[in-house]
């Protein structure tokens, strides 16, 4: 019986912890090709925690201050038909922080849910540093 319950509880536990975590998929695109247009899309649900709206704000915030008009944020709910429209395309299945120039992907969403909240900075200067060779 004891047993059981731990069973009980850590199964609780492990589906409390899955609920917003960020599934991206393993891809990375590691040839760096210089491009006419960099964009930056985040991909979201209906329904968000803290997290998942500072990886919004933060970015956004970071490529406006960072680019202004030469790189473009956008963001998608994957709720809505457009949003799951563009994450087909983009083979996104979940919550993802992509920056695509021409043929290249580059997926910081572990990056964006490690640091928008704790260390925005870094987050920032990691967009910075991925952006930057594709200008």
């Amino acid at each position: 019986m004891k047993t059981i319950k731990l069973m009980f509880f850590a199964l609780v536990a492990l589906y409390i912890n899955s609920s917003c975590s960020a599934q991206t998929n393993k891809k990375e695109e590691i040839k760096l090709s210089q491009a006419d247009k960099v964009e930056v899309h985040y991909f979201h649900y209906t329904r968000r925690c803290a997290t998942c709206n500072a990886v919004e704000s933060v970015s956004k915030k970071a490529i406006a201050e960072l680019y202004g008009d030469k790189v473009s944020f956008t963001d998608y709910n994957l709720d809505e038909d457009i949003g799951k429209t563009k994450g087909d395309e983009l083979e996104v299945s979940g919550q993802t922080l992509l920056i695509v120039a021409g043929d290249t992907k580059i997926n910081i969403t572990n990056e964006g849910f490690m640091n928008a909240r704790s260390n925005p900075d870094k987050l920032k200067a990691i967009i910075k540093e991925k952006i930057d060779p594709l200008l």
